[in-house]
């Protein structure tokens, strides 16, 4: 069996994602476990360093696009992406937010979850862009046992034989009994309890301003947090550089970087690739694991 065959995708073209990928792949530790396969913007496309544009927010989609149809017919064993600017696909006319829920459209994917993967800390995400007012009402009993199973799944992909979850809280002190919101009461505690009945080893809703330090500390393998920031603020503190984006759900393996376009710095030569090559590392990783399965 041969290395696998990673597709690197740029991105957005006015971000730092060119840069980041072509560094990436003629990375040393890149190259010693994958073939990568370099998925470019059209050099008809006229776009500047640091600028959102309509344009770039087209060629990123159209470059996503390409790689995901070579990784649906098996012609890539996995997919690693640049980060894309939200902005630039609204400018776009494209309704999507960013990969997670474009890569479920194109994949036909009908539940997905956003993990952070690092060596000191894994976290899913149970809302992703949802502004902070709203993610209550997104948070229903279906989204929560459906995110529990797909991060169990996963975490077994990743070796762990039975792994051990946390449920972090929505509310302050998990609600505190109800003082503090309901929703974990009524929503998470439920959920807990079916997953545990169903043979997944879980605890919670356990207050977010101390989950987190148990989890890192090695209590648990992997916490599901509510919300966006409840759960990247702490991965980004431990690891920030070295955290990998993976989308749990899809029928393709799929790692990105823990950062963005980073508009300031593009085009000056000056980024740093360590979170793109831990995320071609990773990609190749599941990839040499799913095709030694399949073999």
């Amino acid at each position: 069996m041969g290395l696998p065959r990673i597709a690197l995708t740029v991105g957005d073209p006015a971000g730092i994602g060119p840069e980041i990928v072509a560094k990436a792949a003629a990375d040393p530790a890149v190259l010693a476990v994958c073939k990568p396969v370099v998925f470019s913007t059209p050099p008809e496309v006229a776009v500047r360093p640091g600028e959102v544009s309509a344009a770039a927010g087209r060629a990123a989609y159209d470059t996503i696009a390409r790689a995901v149809d070579f990784a649906l017919r098996g012609d890539v064993d996995a997919i690693a992406t640049a980060p894309v600017n939200k902005l630039a696909f609204a400018r776009a006319g494209l309704k999507w937010k960013g990969h997670t829920d474009l890569l479920a459209h194109l994949c036909g994917a009908k539940q997905v979850s956003m993990m952070f993967h690092s060596p000191k800390l894994k976290v899913v995400l149970l809302t992703v862009h949802v502004p902070l007012k709203d993610v209550a009402k997104y948070i229903t009993p279906e989204l929560v046992d459906q995110t529990i199973a797909l991060t169990s799944d996963a975490m077994v992909g990743f070796g762990t034989a039975r792994p051990r979850l946390a449920l972090a809280g929505l509310n302050p002190h998990a609600g505190e009994s109800g003082v503090l919101g309901e929703e974990d009461d009524r929503v998470l505690v439920p959920a807990v309890r079916r997953a545990r009945e169903n043979g997944i080893a879980i605890e919670g809703p356990i207050p977010g301003d101390t989950v987190f330090v148990r989890a890192s500390r090695g209590e648990f393998d992997c916490v599901i947090a509510c919300y966006h920031d409840q759960g990247l603020i702490p991965v980004k503190l431990l690891s920030f550089g070295h955290a990998v984006n993976v989308t749990i759900g899809l029928p393709i393996i799929r790692t990105s970087v823990d950062h963005g376009t980073a508009f300031d710095i593009a085009g000056q030569g000056v980024a740093n690739p360590g979170s793109m090559i831990a995320a071609v590392k990773l990609a190749a990783a599941m990839a040499a694991a799913r095709l030694k399965a399949q073999a």
